[in-house]
């Protein structure tokens, strides 16, 4: 896929870098000719150096049409003018922009833009997922927060060694998605046997994120 990225910050690296490990074709664009060649020597990717905020160079990096175009720079003005120039002038298939300040999301949105990231708001949520429940992270949030992407480690004293996952009782709206045993991904079925020490990664609707966490850490 082909994956524009505006920022080349520690967030536009960290994100150029984990879409090369996936394999994508990725155009980085970043204002900073110094830091863009810092970028080229550390990164596979297509460095343009420039304001992403500007036709031209969003045209030269591939923005026509692009799979996924990500404004991740660190003002969130730059970000707007990217995110609506990828959106409805270039047709971009896939928008996503980062505010940096929450309190610009609502605005964001009601500008068009429906992929908002508040990294804040992320941070926010962990810590209380954190505290609500210490062996549950999040991995992703989806749909501005109405789902999540999480995982959790099943304890020695968990009440699901030994236990199929079929006849673990989740709430509606929850899945497990895949188990990690020992370093070893797999996608389970209803066959599958939980152990302690498994890795479980979940997906869920808003509404289940509590009953789900509740379920998963329940012990002996």
């Amino acid at each position: 896929m082909r994956m524009v990225i505006v920022g080349g910050g520690k967030a536009g690296w960290n994100l150029a870098r984990a879409l090369l490990e996936r394999r994508h074709d990725v155009a980085l664009i970043e204002k900073d000719r110094a830091r863009c060649r810092e970028l080229a020597d550390d990164l596979d990717a297509a460095i343009y150096p420039g304001d992403g905020s500007h036709v031209s160079v969003l045209e030269a990096a591939g923005a026509e049409g692009a799979d996924c175009v990500m404004a991740v720079t660190g003002v969130d003005q730059d970000n707007l003018v990217c995110a609506q120039l990828a959106q409805s002038y270039f047709g971009a298939k896939k928008v996503i922009a980062r505010v940096n300040d929450p309190r610009n999301a609502d605005t964001f949105r009601a500008l068009g833009i429906v992929n908002v990231v508040s990294s804040t708001d992320v941070l926010t949520k962990m810590i209380e997922q954190e505290a609500d429940m210490a062996h549950m992270h999040l991995i992703a949030s989806l749909s501005q927060g109405k789902g999540e992407i999480s995982s959790l480690v099943l304890p020695p004293d968990t009440a699901w060694d030994g236990v199929r996952l079929m006849d673990m009782k989740l709430p509606k709206g929850a899945l497990i998605i895949s188990l990690i045993r020992q370093g070893e991904l797999t996608i389970p079925n209803g066959a599958t046997v939980l152990r302690a020490g498994d890795e479980l990664v979940s997906v869920s609707e808003a509404r289940s994120q509590k009953a789900l966490r509740k379920v998963l850490s329940e012990t002996e």
